[in-house]
């Protein structure tokens, strides 16, 4: 059997919880009778492609550096999703993430369901993401350097910073809401605008922290 009891470095010991993976081989496919899924399930770098619907995961769930293109409908993790350097293509309608969604290096990624929330941080670093959804709501950091965003959807609400460090970034919604600072460096903005301009052009702009050229 797999010695899948790794931890992640991660600040959240809540969620490191073991799980047993019932399995003496490690399938492409993985079904409901296989998993006993009440903690964590970490998964990185194994030759996973699918996962069966309605799964619900206890803790982690760790898919990165993995095969798999596509999530389960009625996926429900309450600790952190890691989709990091997959090929993922898109996400289900009704994901469910308690705590950080990470999608860095997701090169197939384009764009996000409607209606979006993360209970956590949300990380796209350097995933070709063109747009964002209605209704995307992000409690911690939500991290687009090194996307393909030109414009933010309106009523965009970031509990903690966000970043748009070298982005094609070409406007901010107007109602835009962010919980801490604000990271436009290396944009058409940061290039075009001084802080002061920025506030005069975005007047219902609000940002808590510092604002970033």
């Amino acid at each position: 059997m797999y010695n899948l009891f790794k931890f992640i470095e991660d600040k959240r010991p809540k969620y490191r919880v073991p799980f047993e993976l019932k399995l003496l081989h490690a399938p492409e496919t993985l079904t409901k009778e296989d998993l006993d899924v009440k903690g964590g399930l970490y998964l990185s770098n194994k030759p996973i492609q699918s996962l069966p619907n309605n799964l619900k995961v206890g803790g982690d769930l760790d898919l990165s550096n993995t095969s798999i293109q596509s999530l389960p409908n009625g996926l429900e993790v309450e600790g952190y999703l890691n989709l990091n350097k997959t090929s993922i293509q898109s996400l289900p309608n009704d994901l469910k993430v308690g705590g950080d969604l990470y999608l860095n290096n997701c090169k197939n990624l384009k764009s996000l369901p409607n209606g979006l929330k993360v209970g956590g941080s949300l990380d796209l670093d350097n995933t070709p993401i063109q747009s964002l959804p209605n209704g995307l709501e992000v409690k911690d950091f939500l991290d687009l350097s090194n996307t393909l965003i030109q414009s933010l959807p309106n009523s965009l609400k970031v509990g903690g910073s966000l970043s748009l460090s070298n982005t094609p970034i070409q406007s901010l919604s107007n109602d835009l809401k962010v919980g801490g600072n604000l990271g436009l460096y290396n944009t058409p903005l940061s290039k075009k605008y001084t802080r002061e301009e920025l506030k005069a052009k975005y007047p219902d702009l609000k940002v808590k922290g510092k604002i970033y050229l």
